[in-house]
């Protein structure tokens, strides 16, 4: 377990950078057209990883990535987009941060993790942390968004969990890309039917498709999963309350919102949860001298 927690910083690349799209979404692009902000972020995103890996799935991995890439991808995307302009940040990412919880259930039935119980406590420490930094309780809440939200959230941590449990021995890039390319073109005739023609963009508007597509969603999801391949998914999870930390800090620089010392507090708290529920290093019984000396000529003699 020593070298794992050195995994942690590529996979906070993906809740960090998915904090961002929160706000990108809401200030940049259309609020009618759900369905295809879902498609121009997964089906780019999934085409430019597929030419770089060059690789196409084999076997069971044609239908593994059609399921992943609805659950993952396609259908996360699409309530994520529509949470995110029906809610307040701060409503949705509270929302969002209750999937570490669901992500060690989850894990605990399909990969047998069982959670360890600094595990459930970083989770019940970071999610507190997490409402007090974003929840502030003076704007409306739409029953439909929190839908959206719940919904996204636990078919992604399903996602998440089963993309685990079958991606041992397959390259994360490969995985990735199939996946988003899969979650991509599922949706894309759903967004021809009930959209219809693609929204009108505009300069901004294609920045910010670029950004949701390559860096929050090429990058993000390459980093989640390698994360997964190589941390318990209980830590995962608890390193994805960064998401919505990293809304709170763009709202806060970007849109200058006000930081208040209650919301500094959720801050320390979510990092401490993430901290507890870190990876621990087995110590190691001592070594008796003698067999330490006896080890390496023994084993040139071939004693055991």
């Amino acid at each position: 377990m020593e070298a794992t927690w050195r995994w942690a910083p590529i996979t906070a690349i993906a809740p960090i950078a998915w904090g961002t799209t929160y706000y990108v979404t809401h200030a940049y692009l259309p609020a009618t057209h759900p369905l295809y902000g879902a498609v121009l972020r997964a089906l780019p995103a999934g085409l430019l990883l597929l030419l770089l890996t060059r690789r196409l799935p084999a076997g069971s991995w044609w239908w593994r990535s059609l399921v992943l890439g609805t659950l993952n991808m396609s259908v996360f995307f699409a309530l994520i987009y529509l949470a995110a302009q029906l809610l307040p940040s701060s409503v949705a990412s509270t929302i969002m941060a209750t999937s570490p919880m669901v992500m060690m259930l989850l894990a605990w039935g399909l990969v047998a993790e069982r959670p360890a119980v600094t595990h459930l406590a970083g989770a019940a420490v970071g999610v507190a942390g997490v409402a007090l930094t974003v929840f502030t309780g003076a704007e409306a809440v739409n029953g439909w968004g929190v839908l959206a939200s719940v919904a996204a959230m636990i078919l992604s941590s399903a996602g998440f969990i089963l993309a685990k449990r079958w991606s041992r021995g397959v390259d994360v890039l490969a995985s990735t890309a199939w996946q988003l390319t899969a979650g991509g073109l599922v949706l894309l005739p759903f967004a021809v039917v009930v959209e219809g023609a693609p929204p009108p963009v505009t300069g901004s508007g294609v920045a910010a498709y670029a950004y949701v597509s390559v860096v929050a969603t090429a990058v993000a999801f390459a980093a989640w999963f390698t994360g997964l391949r190589h941390l318990p998914a209980g830590t995962v999870g608890l390193i994805g309350l960064l998401n919505p930390v990293t809304g709170v800090v763009v709202g806060t620089l970007v849109a200058a919102e006000t930081l208040t010392p209650i919301q500094l507090g959720g801050l320390a708290l979510t990092f401490a949860g993430i901290l507890l529920g870190r990876p621990v290093t087995p110590r190691r019984p001592p070594v008796a001298a003698g067999s330490a000396r006896r080890s390496e000529p023994d084993r040139a003699a071939g004693i055991r």
